[in-house]
């Protein structure tokens, strides 16, 4: 047990938990429009992304080199920490969701959750722990300015504010998922 609290210190896990549940409480404050139906998209996808972004910070340890010569399987270690690095920010704002304003449909935060820790994995692979935050910041900031999805190749841009259920959006965030946690799994972070 005493691996996994060296492990979790040593990949800022207290620091990103600390600022999930401030991005989560602060979305909570301002989603109090009182119907208590899900509306707009945007603030539970800002919530989420800020989530990814947090938990992206831990995706690569202290001394990168010291990683990489450790005598134990890193690969299912990586895979398991982008799963539940994705689990805890979905769990995050379905839990503030249970106790105030329905801010989203389940399927949606799950799907977006999915989508952003994947490209949060991608990003780490390609340029390390330290920028992997950028990869999901700079698609949702593409998301928020992009004119309104009515082509195909615009809802695959924009999938993160597409409503549940959607094709586009659910498959994308599939395949970010998949191939951000296999990437970064197989790779590890980049340098």
């Amino acid at each position: 047990m005493r691996w996994l609290t060296l492990y979790a210190r040593s990949r800022q896990v207290p620091a990103s938990l600390a600022v999930m549940l401030v991005g989560a409480v602060t979305a909570w404050a301002l989603a109090g429009d009182g119907d208590g139906a899900p509306g707009d998209p945007r603030l539970p996808v800002l919530v989420l992304a800020m989530g990814a972004m947090a938990a992206s910070t831990g995706l690569s340890g202290q001394d990168l080199a010291l990683d990489r010569t450790a005598a134990i399987r890193w690969a299912p270690r990586r895979a398991a920490h982008v799963l539940l690095a994705g689990v805890v920010v979905c769990t995050v704002l379905l839990t503030v969701r249970t106790v105030g304003e329905a801010m989203a449909t389940t399927a949606f935060v799950v799907r977006d959750s999915a989508g952003l820790m994947g490209l949060a994995a991608l990003g780490a692979a390609f340029s390390g722990g330290r920028y992997a935050w950028t990869l999901p910041f700079a698609w949702l900031s593409f998301s928020f300015l992009a004119p309104p999805p009515t082509s195909a190749p615009m809802q695959v841009a924009t999938w993160m504010l597409l409503p549940s259920g959607t094709a586009a959006g659910t498959w994308t965030a599939l395949v970010l998922a998949v191939a951000g946690t296999a990437a970064y799994a197989v790779a590890g972070p980049g340098r």
